[in-house]
């Protein structure tokens, strides 16, 4: 991509290095006698790192106590690689404050952007606490995004998916949720899983996150029609890190086999092919998931 000397987001708010010393967080846990056994913490957190709805969401939304983690806040300069990192997200950001206004002006709709907050190691938000190993996630309650750069090394180097459009994927898939927050729909996914058994909530949750796949691939489209921004190969880093963060792939690398009744973002297959729609297509109307046959 070629960022540099674009504009930026006026709505990042920048906490990286703040606060300091050690702390005990709350951690929503996982209720005694069921839910996930550590195999399956593993893949949630694999699953987090990149895509869809807080950790804290995924696991905590079960009924449970709490348990305690601590974490300790780093200290000292930054390298100036991640500042570089956070003005290039600023500038992927502005682009989709750009790009969704228009979208939603279309449909004669308001677009109130989302707000980024940059943090290291650990960060409060309406949705609960979080540490850098809950990775990027959306609150729809406070309607922010919240991202420690660490995270896109992880990507790069533990995930297999390098470079800088693959960061941007990351990022617009967060913004994806918001703009299903924005439209009602993570509010009444909210509400009707409450009722579904798990089964039933995680393959609702799966067409939840192709959507905001989708969604993020509709970006990638308006980004691509713009002279000198999108680079010969950068869609095809976003398809590659949609590929590495299907439930399957993440589940083989985690534990060695798959349990497809567990699966709650979708197959490496469905993730490529749902932002590939978005991209071909350039329209919110074609991330209709929740209506789709094949998926």
């Amino acid at each position: 991509m070629r960022w540099k000397g674009r504009q930026e987001s006026s709505n990042v708010d920048d906490r990286r290095g703040s606060g300091g010393g050690g702390f005990r967080a709350p951690r929503r846990g996982v209720k005694a006698g069921g839910g996930l056994g550590i195999g399956g913490i593993v893949v949630v957190l694999l699953i987090s790192w990149v895509t869809g709805i807080s950790p804290l969401e995924l696991l905590g939304t079960m009924d449970g106590g709490t348990q305690s983690v601590e974490t300790r806040q780093t200290s000292g300069p930054r390298p100036a690689a991640e500042d570089e990192l956070a003005s290039f997200v600023s500038v992927v950001l502005a682009d989709t404050e750009t790009t969704w206004t228009q979208l939603m002006q279309a449909e004669g709709r308001d677009y109130p952007e989302p707000r980024l907050v940059l943090f290291t190691d650990y960060v409060p938000s309406a949705c609960g606490q979080a540490s850098s190993a809950t990775g990027p996630f959306y609150c729809g309650a406070d309607q922010q995004i919240y991202i420690d750069l660490s995270f896109y090394r992880q990507l790069s180097q533990e995930l297999g998916a390098p470079g800088d459009f693959a960061q941007a994927y990351v990022l617009a898939h967060e913004v994806g949720h918001h703009v299903q927050n924005v439209l009602g729909i993570l509010p009444e996914y909210q509400r009707v899983r409450r009722s579904l058994s798990k089964a039933d909530a995680n393959a609702l949750s799966v067409r939840v996150e192709l959507q905001a796949d989708c969604l993020a691939g509709v970006w990638a489209h308006h980004a691509a029609r713009q002279q000198g921004f999108v680079e010969d190969g950068d869609i095809e880093e976003a398809l590659n890190a949609a590929s590495r963060i299907g439930d399957d792939t993440l589940q083989r690398q985690a534990q060695g086999y798959v349990v497809p009744e567990s699966f709650n973002h979708g197959t490496s297959d469905q993730r490529a092919r749902w932002f590939r729609e978005g991209f071909r297509s350039g329209e919110m109307g074609s991330c209709d998931t929740f209506n789709a046959r094949r998926l």
